[in-house]
């Protein structure tokens, strides 16, 4: 077997990824230009905004890196540098910016994991669990919100159609179980082992689950600084759930950063969620430039650093 015929499968998932990247940024930028007027409104609002709400958006982005460094320790039973395990974080997100379905930030973790001297394949198990980790605690806060504000996701009512919908998705998916679990059977296998083996350590358990709701329940407290400095009237449980919800779908399009999918469904959650369209382009814009767009730049730098430092 050749090099080509080795490679081939994974180049045309690097291209599957690039042509859905390259199809919803192009879709964002067809909506961006048909609602100019009102991002234009939104930024200017944005400048407006309450300087004391944003302070309190800035200063939970920047707990959030901290956070992302507990639950990583929290997955691995050796202990970790930590300054350089939260740095390592830091650059991570600014990474992650670059490159879609989270391999940029997967990489930068990989690497800064295997330099601390864990082996390639208990680097990847360790990323593993705590992604795993990181779904596990978003889905139990949407189930608790959903509960605290009912009817607020506005599922639809059950009826043929969509049991029928519901069944086929079903049975797509149990195909697809059934011709990939021989190959993810093993893996399955060492993360249950490392998770099980983390949980009997109780100091591991609490920073992997704590590090993990730390940072989900972050997030949502800078959406939720944003719409106060904006002026936008939603309680902030509803917030929370909007905001869990629209990341969770957005992770669905591996976009970098969740480039346009993330913006757009949090924009279409905060309208639906009762907000008017110039609010809700205010608080996305803000929400964004705090976690995206102003760490950026020195991300790339912390980045450059450690690998300089032949940390990553």
């Amino acid at each position: 077997m050749t090099a080509d015929q080795v490679t081939a499968p994974g180049r045309r998932r690097v291209y599957g990824q690039l042509a859905l990247t390259l199809a919803v940024l192009a879709a964002t930028g067809y909506l961006a230009r048909s609602h100019w007027s009102v991002l234009e409104t939104g930024a200017l609002r944005l400048a407006l905004a309450d300087p004391g709400w944003l302070l309190v958006a800035a200063a939970a982005a920047a707990v959030t890196w901290m956070c992302s460094a507990l639950a990583q320790q929290g997955a691995v039973l050796r202990p970790l540098p930590a300054r350089r395990l939260v740095a390592a974080q830091f650059a991570a997100g600014a990474a992650g910016q670059l490159v879609p379905a989270g391999l940029g930030s997967g990489a930068v973790n990989l690497r800064f994991l295997m330099r601390c001297g864990m082996s390639a394949g208990r680097s990847v198990t360790a990323l593993a669990v705590k992604a795993t980790a990181g779904g596990l605690t978003r889905a139990a806060l949407i189930a608790v919100l959903a509960t605290a504000c009912p009817g607020v996701l506005g599922l639809p009512r059950p009826h043929a159609g969509w049991l029928f919908a519901a069944g086929l998705v079903a049975a797509l998916a149990g195909v697809l179980v059934a011709a990939l679990w021989p190959r993810c059977r093993r893996a399955l296998a060492l993360v249950l082992a490392d998770i099980r083996a983390i949980h009997a350590r109780p100091c591991r358990a609490v920073a992997l689950w704590g590090g993990s709701l730390g940072f989900a329940v972050l997030h949502a407290v800078v959406l939720i600084a944003v719409t106060r400095a904006v002026a936008l009237p939603l309680a902030p449980p509803l917030v929370a759930l909007l905001y869990l919800t629209a990341s969770c779908a957005a992770a669905l399009l591996p976009t970098p950063g969740g480039l346009g999918s993330l913006d757009a469904a949090l924009a279409l959650a905060l309208t639906a969620g009762g907000a008017p369209g110039v609010a809700a382009a205010s608080a996305v814009l803000g929400y964004r430039l705090l976690t995206v767009w102003l760490p950026l730049l020195p991300g790339l730098v912390v980045l450059a650093l450690l690998v300089r430092r032949k940390a990553l």
